[in-house]
């Protein structure tokens, strides 16, 4: 029988399954049923900073203090922080699967309080969602990757569980980022982090919210860039956005990620879908003579392929150019 057990962040999973931070993961409900559908892992629902700041701006816009902005910014982060590891302690106490924390902050003290009272609570790991918005043209891109490197940093002299980074694809050398990060302390990579994006309603001339959901095609640029990473760096990597089904969750361990997220495809087609996209995966070893996962992890990543220069950019106008 193929085992699907894998090692991530240097916890035992019983398959590479990981349900990504999300309102999948907002309750402890939720994640027994998660884990009762196979999960190997759950990444908990972000604690964003700037939600917390958004609410408080809220609260002050209706009250006649603003001497009380400290104060009710203060209760504001410690009443999430409470509710938040709160759920963790009682998600442990139910599931046997890992709990990995996830936070997003803008305040760079917060990052370093919120990973001690997040691991304090019983958290496995924890995924920093970092993205800052590089909107000064008078940083450069060094500016925005030192943000990344300090962060890390700083937490992982804080605390002593694993730590992954979920990042996005915008860097002028992502392998360079990956490299660095795990030089700073990161245990792993999650790629990639999908944003927030905008969208203009040109009849209502009015920004509005783009689609929300991930597809199968989503994998196609992540495909590369884990293969890249994989084969150029030591770090473990998360593969996120785009998993749509057994084949994509297989040509992510392909290129070399150590476990798969998924999320969108659980919006779509409920928690069933993550039983099913492990029984491909365990038929399809079956049929390759895979015993295990390491057997084939990393086996058509950039250094493991005859001609690595297909996940090169060049590429594309190689395969193009023959189409009139």
């Amino acid at each position: 029988m193929a085992s699907l057990e894998t090692e991530y962040l240097g916890l035992k999973l019983k398959n590479p399954i990981i349900v990504s931070s999300s309102g999948l993961t907002n309750s402890v409900d939720r994640i027994i049923e998660l884990e009762k559908a196979g999960a190997g892992a759950v990444i908990l629902k972000s604690m964003f900073e700037e939600q917390i700041l958004h609410e408080t701006t809220d609260l002050l816009q209706h009250n006649d203090y603003p001497e009380a902005g400290d104060y009710i910014l203060n209760y504001a982060r410690e009443n999430t922080l409470k509710i938040y590891t709160q759920l963790i302690k009682n998600a442990k106490q139910k599931v046997q699967i890992p709990i990995i924390a996830s936070i997003n902050c803008v305040s760079d003290s917060d990052w370093e309080t919120f990973a001690i009272d997040l691991q304090d609570a019983g958290a496995d790991a924890i995924e920093l969602n970092i993205y800052p918005i590089p909107t000064d043209k008078n940083k450069n891109s060094e500016y925005y990757e030192n943000v990344y490197l300090d962060i890390v940093k700083n937490i992982k002299s804080k605390i002593d569980i694993p730590v992954a980074v979920k990042i996005g694809k915008t860097f002028a050398n992502l392998l360079y980022v990956a490299d660095q990060l795990h030089a700073y302390g990161a245990n792993a990579v999650t790629l990639f982090n999908r944003f927030f994006e905008t969208d203009i309603d040109i009849d209502a001339m009015k920004l509005t919210s783009a689609e929300i959901f991930s597809t199968s095609a989503d994998i196609r640029s992540n495909l590369r860039w884990i293969a890249m990473v994989s084969a150029k760096t030591d770090i473990q990597i998360s593969a996120s956005t785009g998993i749509h089904s057994g084949e994509d969750a297989i040509k992510m361990l392909l290129a070399g990620a150590t476990t798969v997220q998924l999320c969108s495809v659980i919006y779509k087609n409920g928690n069933k879908i993550i039983a099913e996209i492990l029984q491909f995966i365990e038929n399809w070893m079956k049929k390759k003579n895979f015993k295990n996962l390491e057997q084939f992890r990393g086996k058509m990543n950039y250094e493991s392929i005859k001609n690595p220069s297909v996940y090169e950019r060049s590429q594309f106008m190689k395969y193009f150019s023959a189409i009139e």
